[in-house]
């Protein structure tokens, strides 16, 4: 069969309605294969994680309860440092020519200053924070026990004491070391005369009297500021009277302190140390005679009533300031307050208490 034979037979064939119908059919018969094929052959399907949600751990919260603020108690006879150990002690102190210098007086916490016999004055100091050798020690009053009452039964040291005053002191609760009785703690300076000369050792003192009590609250209230200052009026010296004797102080604002002065000249202790507080109290005192305490010149020894009420001033930071002072007995501690009824506010440090009779300057 030649070419043009063998196409056009094939056109016939492939051309036919039939072919075409065969031809479409086994077409379709292999798509359907394919499909088939693929499907079987196609990977199953992964299920999907299931994503739960979690629970987001949060630290505990622990309450904690803060500790209680810690009170640290001061000296309640300075407002400085620690309560003091051991018993506090009183020491009368001679204020006159004859016993200057005074040895250990700049090293008391308290020096209270008052009427003797005469009109000449003399100190009470009161020892707390130091328990030093001191001169010149004196004979005790009939209302020195009451003036310390407010201290409790502390220990009063005395070279002895005339009329009822020994008496007074036997009675009173407080302890006490007297030369003339012979008891601890006393000798003789042998550079000064009698009766200036007498010297306690307040630290033998101190051990011998261990039953006595030691320091608390007899009134003062202390603190470094005090707005009142601020129109407070200027007060850089202090002048006023204890029975006839002139008693002075001088403010030094270097040292922030009231420094007394005798003469118009600065005091020094025996050590050289200016006899200084912060505070200055000048407190106004019924003052009376005590006739059964008469000197060898016929004066009758002076009683200082501190119980009841009366005018003080206040001098620190070289300014005043007015106020009243009351105690309602001999074993209460006084109370000062100025003109609102608010406390007065000493300076941090100590102070001089000056006894005075009403009207005497300030």
């Amino acid at each position: 069969m030649n070419t043009n034979g063998f196409r056009g037979g094939a056109v016939k064939v492939f051309g036919s309605t039939a072919f075409r119908l065969a031809a479409g059919v086994g077409a379709a018969l292999l798509v359907l294969t394919v499909a088939l094929g693929w499907s079987r052959a196609a990977p199953k399907a992964v299920p999907r994680a299931v994503v739960r949600p979690t629970a987001v751990m949060h630290p505990t919260t622990t309450s904690h309860t803060l500790p209680a603020p810690q009170i640290v108690a001061t000296n309640p006879l300075t407002g400085v440092g620690a309560v003091p150990r051991g018993p506090v002690i009183a020491v009368k102190l001679d204020d006159t020519a004859a016993g200057r210098p005074s040895l250990g007086l700049e090293k008391a916490d308290v020096i209270y200053i008052e009427e003797a016999e005469g009109g000449l004055s003399r100190m009470l100091a009161v020892y707390a924070s130091a328990k030093p050798r001191v001169e010149a020690v004196r004979s005790v009053r009939t209302s020195d026990p009451e003036l310390v009452g407010a201290y409790g039964r502390i220990i009063l040291v005395a070279s002895g004491g005339g009329g009822n005053s020994l008496p007074t002191l036997d009675h009173s609760g407080l302890w006490s070391s007297i030369n003339d009785r012979g008891q601890v703690g006393f000798n003789r300076d042998p550079s000064r005369s009698a009766p200036y000369n007498v010297v306690a050792d307040l630290a033998k003192v101190s051990a011998a009297f261990t039953q006595a009590q030691g320091a608390r609250d007899v009134g003062f209230t202390w603190a470094n500021h005090d707005p009142r200052l601020v129109t407070a009026k200027a007060a850089l010296s202090v002048n006023t009277l204890v029975g006839s004797t002139t008693v002075s102080f001088v403010w030094n604002a270097q040292l922030g302190r009231y420094i007394r002065s005798i003469g118009g000249q600065l005091l020094l202790a025996a050590s050289g140390a200016p006899v200084a507080k912060p505070n200055v109290l000048v407190q106004y005192c019924q003052v009376n005679p005590d006739r059964l305490d008469i000197d060898v010149n016929g004066n009758p020894s002076m009683f200082t009533t501190t119980v009841g009420s009366g005018r003080v001033v206040l001098f620190r930071n070289g300014k005043r300031i007015e106020g009243t002072w009351s105690r309602r007995s001999t074993g209460d501690r006084t109370v000062f307050t100025d003109g609102a009824g608010k406390p007065l506010l000493l300076a941090l440090g100590g102070t001089f208490v000056v006894l005075v009779r009403p009207g005497a300057p300030a």
